[in-house]
């Protein structure tokens, strides 16, 4: 995603000299949709269930949603003031966010596949730092009630 930023850039900025330019931004723009939809744009939706236990889950996908839609929201409105600010290198200000988020998410999103919730609990306590609570065999909703009861 973050090449077809660039690329849309590039021809948008060569746009006036090649002709051609206008072909190679549109296959960017596909490209870059295409790559959307099966990258960052589903997380908000899936990485939720795999990072929550069922507590806390539904509110997690409730405000996961939320921020989704609010930055859609606001860079929707925000696009038109940017790209008249930036002209045709507004694109690169999203493929510095893109490769930011990807080295973020390189470095400090676990890897969920093959993991059960307790051991991916258990790594996002070992980053902190902090051992990780001892169930002593109780279940998660044992857990739960006993934290409460306090």
């Amino acid at each position: 995603m973050c090449c077809c930023a660039v690329t849309m850039s590039v021809g948008l900025v060569f746009l006036s000299t090649f002709a051609w330019m206008s072909y190679v931004s549109m296959t960017a723009i596909f490209l870059f949709v295409c790559f959307f939809e099966i990258d960052p744009g589903p997380i908000p939706w899936f990485i939720v269930a795999e990072l929550f236990s069922q507590g806390p889950r539904p509110a997690a996908m409730a405000l996961a949603g939320f921020c989704n839609w609010s930055c859609n929201f606001v860079i929707g409105m925000s696009f038109p003031y940017i790209e008249a600010l930036c002209g045709s290198y507004v694109f690169l200000i999203f493929a510095a966010i893109l490769f930011g988020s990807t080295v973020f998410t390189y470095f400090r999103v676990p890897e969920t596949k093959g993991k059960t919730f307790e051991e991916i609990a258990a790594e996002f306590h070992h980053r902190r730092h902090h051992p990780p609570p001892d169930s002593s065999g109780a279940t998660e909703l044992e857990l739960l009630k006993s934290s409460t009861e306090a």
